[in-house]
């Protein structure tokens, strides 16, 4: 499994960005898929899941302004993310086969998300 995430950048406070998760191989097989976010210093935050069927859960600091959506069609899952938060700057990363927002079993690499006050 090879997960890419694109569509990270930088925008200021009250913006927003799309990210996408591009998979190879990609099917309801792999469950659910999950965003994490890293910022420096902090601990790994599971942002976003959503299952195989669809269902969505979001952490509560993203509640409201960021949505997600997949496409097992496109093999794609996208992150809509609006009203960003400087607090929102991290490294955003997608995973598959995410057990919760707390783990996974396939990861891609990071996009950058920065967001200026």
């Amino acid at each position: 499994v090879q997960l890419q995430a694109s569509g990270g950048g930088l925008v200021q406070a009250g913006g927003s960005l799309r990210l996408s998760c591009a998979a190879s191989g990609f099917a309801s097989d792999y469950g659910s898929i999950a965003w994490f976010r890293q910022a420096p210093g902090k601990e790994r935050e599971g942002v976003s899941i959503i299952s195989s069927g669809g269902t969505t859960d979001y952490a509560s600091s993203v509640k409201g302004r960021f949505t997600i959506s997949r496409d097992n069609v496109k093999n794609t899952v996208n992150l809509q993310m609006n009203s960003l938060e400087p607090e929102d700057t991290a490294v955003y990363s997608c995973a598959a086969s995410a057990r919760g927002r707390s783990s996974a079993d396939y990861w891609g690499q990071g996009t950058q998300v920065t967001v200026s006050s």
